[in-house]
């Protein structure tokens, strides 16, 4: 069955939602602000947004008055899934789950499968394992039903080839620094966002929400912290997911989402639990960055020189007795 037609009305509202939760949850009062405009231009304007997305593409919305590319990705997102993750996120109740479902070809047992062996949360992520064959691996995704897949996220992401093509190569030619990329903020970003907010936290000084996932009793234990670091508008929260209350880490995993200038992403930093980075935070998939950050603040001797996988297994405390060299 076709999905109902999303309106100018479900587009200002869906705006006016994620700029109430972002001001209850004390985020950037601009970044509030932003969406609030952009809710009033969807109800001013006489002409269908959803048809300019159709007609001019994400180019078209991003020439209305307060809609810019985050709004307009937004907006492209729900007219092709009926949903926002952003909104899910500030909810509580976004299930990986239930995203990947959204996708034509993957059903709720698929969903579940994908989350579990894969071990991936977004829609970004399910269409980078589906070009590095990843997903083919997993039971029920065969050849052709993993190029439908493919061709699905093509659309609902909105980039077809060329324009990814030149999404990368615009990325590649502003990378610079720290490992980090345009699309991406540093690792001293994130692991000072990680560790503020677990510092703040643990002294009660963050708004809580109630998440509706693993939470019969709607009781509101998950702090939040929104900040801008760098030019980038960030939320950390504790993990929530099925596999961190599985493992007893849901103090422990720390979920950073980022944005900025339309590009969006999202980490999980952790305490390592083995390896040369052990008891050390690290961000999950940029473990070799860390080692290089951490190395970078170690007592320098000829042995860390050489390896600087050894300078970053060093604890804190090994660190501050270790005298000067």
């Amino acid at each position: 069955m076709d999905r109902p037609r999303v309106d100018n009305g479900d587009i200002a509202d869906t705006l006016d939602r994620i700029a109430d939760l972002l001001e209850a949850q004390d985020a950037n009062l601009f970044r509030v602000r932003a969406y609030r405009a952009g809710a009033r231009t969807a109800r001013q304007i006489s002409r269908s947004l959803i048809e300019i997305l159709e007609d001019e593409g994400l180019a078209g919305l991003e020439r209305l008055p307060a809609i810019g590319s985050s709004i307009a990705s937004l907006i492209s997102e729900l007219a092709h899934t009926g949903r926002v993750v952003l909104l899910d996120r500030l909810e509580g109740q976004v299930s990986p789950e239930d995203l990947f479902s959204t996708v034509p070809g993957i059903g709720d047992e698929l969903a579940e499968r994908i989350h579990r062996e894969l071990g991936i949360e977004t829609l970004e992520e399910l269409e980078l394992a589906a070009h590095d064959g990843r997903l083919e691996r997993v039971t029920g995704f065969g050849e052709r039903r993993v190029r439908g897949v493919r061709d699905a996220l093509a659309g609902i992401l909105g980039r077809g080839a060329r324009r990814r093509r030149r999404r990368l190569q615009w990325l590649a030619s502003r990378a610079e620094g720290h490992g980090a990329g345009a699309d991406r903020p540093a690792i001293a970003t994130l692991l000072a966002l990680d560790a503020e907010y677990r510092r703040r936290a643990e002294a009660g000084e963050l708004r809580t929400i109630a998440p509706r996932r693993f939470n019969p009793e709607r009781r509101a234990w998950l702090p939040v912290l929104h900040a801008e670091r760098d030019g980038w508008s960030m939320s950390a929260l504790y993990s929530n997911t099925a596999r961190a209350h599985e493992l007893g880490t849901t103090r422990d995993w720390v979920v950073i989402y980022y944005e900025h200038d339309g590009h969006e992403g999202q980490c999980t930093v952790v305490s390592e639990r083995s390896g040369p980075l052990r008891q050390r935070r690290v961000v999950r998939g940029r473990e070799s960055e860390c080692a290089e950050y951490y190395a970078a603040r170690a007592p320098s001797s000829p042995a860390t020189r050489r390896n600087p996988m050894a300078a970053a297994h060093l604890t804190a405390d090994e660190q501050e007795d270790r005298p000067a060299t």
